[in-house]
């Protein structure tokens, strides 16, 4: 619904603003499957990252904490610069630290008459998931189309999304979900104001 995968990645993190948010990948299976979901790597190497988590728990557990760390880093800066706010350091730095670790994953290949960035497929490094996700936040914050991040205007719901509507109005993270609802609740308002 973000967008860019990095801000569905962010949005994995449900209910943020509330006072009992609500972790939508708790174990680093979900996390794969997040990454299986979003196809940011290849099945045989996310069936074969997932077989790995189950020998290497500790890493796996690591691994996670690492991904809840880059989350809420992507978090900060977006929400800042949704906010009109300077990103702040501290996120910006983690942020980078993981931008620059999955670059030195990544090389060229050769690709229907030209060369595409690929990530190293043979890897059983458990971060792995992490490389593609920091590389579109990378990408995200050095284009033209950062300006059109957004805030869902839904009080309970405050997903950030790339608005890419024709007019760049966009105000709901989904219509049919937190869109519809306002409109209900729009509507059910005009109709006690009538009685």
């Amino acid at each position: 619904m973000g967008g860019p995968v990095c801000l569905d990645f962010v949005n994995t993190l449900d209910d943020r603003s509330s006072g009992n948010p609500k972790d939508l990948l708790p174990t680093y299976a979900d996390l794969a499957r997040f990454a299986e979901d979003t196809e940011i790597l290849p099945h045989s190497q996310l069936d074969a990252l997932l077989a790995e988590s189950a020998e290497r728990k500790k890493e796996a557990e690591r691994a996670l904490k690492e991904a809840v760390r880059m989350r809420d880093a992507m978090f900060e800066v977006f929400w800042a610069i949704v906010q009109e706010q300077p990103a702040p350091e501290e996120a910006l730095q983690v942020l980078n630290g993981y931008v620059q670790g999955a670059a030195q994953h990544m090389k060229l290949v050769p690709s229907k008459g030209r060369f595409e960035w690929k990530f190293d497929g043979s890897t059983n490094d458990l971060r792995a998931l992490l490389w593609p996700i920091a590389r579109s936040a990378a990408d995200l914050l050095a284009s033209d189309q950062l300006q059109f991040v957004r805030v869902c205007a839904s009080e309970t719901c405050k997903w950030l999304f790339l608005d890419e509507s024709k007019n760049h109005r966009r105000r709901w993270c989904d219509m049919t979900k937190c869109g519809n609802r306002a409109k209900v609740r729009s509507f059910y308002s005009r109709q006690k104001k009538e009685l």
